[in-house]
């Protein structure tokens, strides 16, 4: 069992120790284990943020990013080659880019600064490549580096990983932004210079939930051996799709029912969100998903929630804050017969009725 935050990120950290011995990135940066260990906190750093960011696109899902997803390697016990473990390989991959690239940024590497190469050059009409773009390159090549290093293996679900780790590399370029400045007499906009940054991540974790829900299936699994020729066709037909789609090999599990084999939870106990002025159309339809189209029923909860309140400065110098109360009302997925022992009965829990559309 893991012990030491998310396992996924345990794993990958003592399997690129394990690996340090043998790296060796390009010609313009440094080799061997300094070289690593200069680049391994963003890259844990960066492993977190696509743990954080994949539960957070998947709060309300059926799957919703459990711990034993976030494990990368094929020797992990991470055998699936669905739709989700597509998603983990590019939102990981995608969050040690990111990390790497915006410390690059803050002048975290005395071997990387800003991305000019292009400065001086017409970008488009009326705006020139110029200031100080985030340099993503740097991010891209030594992500490749050690994300791709943990999959050794040279099968279908090998290529699957790594077409789906360079999926999210592509997501974050795909979600730069362009920032411009205006040049000219009192103000004027004549002509602009123009730089690329890096937007938040969640903006590359949304883009990469819509390219998960467009996944596409390839229909290699059964026929695809480890001979050369076998190798070959594999790496054609990876090829030939678009290296910004997720793809997978197989179909999803029934994420409704629990399944300790292949270590899913089900739905059964979970929260679910029915109102809200400021909850999307997904997160309101969550209590349909999560509940009634996996046959239970909608239980909703009153809970009394404490939080600091009336805070006031007193001089000097403390903060003397009040502790209120606050009713509010959750819903959790029950089965419909569900009952509860309370003192020498038993009692029937009151049960929401899910209405056809919510």
């Amino acid at each position: 069992m893991c012990h030491r935050g998310p396992c996924g990120l345990v794993f990958l950290l003592s399997t690129l120790f394990q690996l340090c011995h043998a790296w060796s990135v390009n010609n313009f940066l440094m080799t061997g284990p300094k070289a690593y260990l200069i680049y391994s906190s963003s890259v844990a750093a960066g492993a977190q943020s696509g743990i954080e960011e994949c539960k957070h696109q998947f709060a309300w899902d059926r799957w919703n990013c459990p711990e034993r997803a976030l494990q990368l390697s094929s020797h992990s016990g991470l055998r699936s080659a669905n739709q989700e473990t597509a998603f983990v390989h590019a939102i990981s991959s995608a969050g040690v880019m990111y990390t790497l690239t915006r410390n690059c940024s803050l002048g975290d590497f005395e071997n990387c600064g800003c991305d000019d190469s292009r400065n001086g050059q017409l970008g488009g009409q009326g705006w020139l490549w110029g200031g100080c773009s985030d340099n993503v390159g740097f991010g891209e090549a030594i992500s490749k580096q050690f994300v791709d290093a943990l999959e050794t293996g040279q099968d279908a679900r090998a290529a699957m990983n790594l077409h789906n780790h360079e999926a999210g590399r592509k997501a974050v370029k795909s979600t730069m932004k362009r920032t411009c400045k205006c040049h000219g007499v009192s103000g004027s906009c004549t002509t602009q210079t123009c730089w690329l940054q890096l937007p938040e991540f969640r903006e590359v974790g949304s883009y990469l939930k819509e390219k998960y829900h467009k996944a596409l299936k390839v229909d290699l699994l059964k026929g695809a051996g480890n001979s050369a020729a076998s190798r070959g066709a594999i790496m054609e037909t990876f090829n030939s799709i678009s290296k910004k789609e997720l793809v997978h090999l197989e179909d999803s599990p029934d994420y409704c029912l629990e399944n300790k084999t292949l270590g899913l939870l089900g739905t059964e106990g979970r929260e679910c969100l029915k109102k809200g002025k400021t909850l999307s159309k997904w997160e309101k339809r969550s209590c349909k998903r999560l509940c009634g189209d996996c046959g239970l029923s909608v239980e909703e909860r009153r809970e009394d929630m404490v939080s600091s309140c009336n805070c006031k400065f007193h001089w000097c110098c403390a903060v003397r804050c009040e502790q209120c109360h606050k009713s509010v009302t959750k819903y959790f997925c029950v089965k419909k017969e569900k009952r509860e022992r309370s003192g020498g009965g038993i009692i029937r829990k009151k049960e929401l009725k899910l209405k056809k559309k919510i």
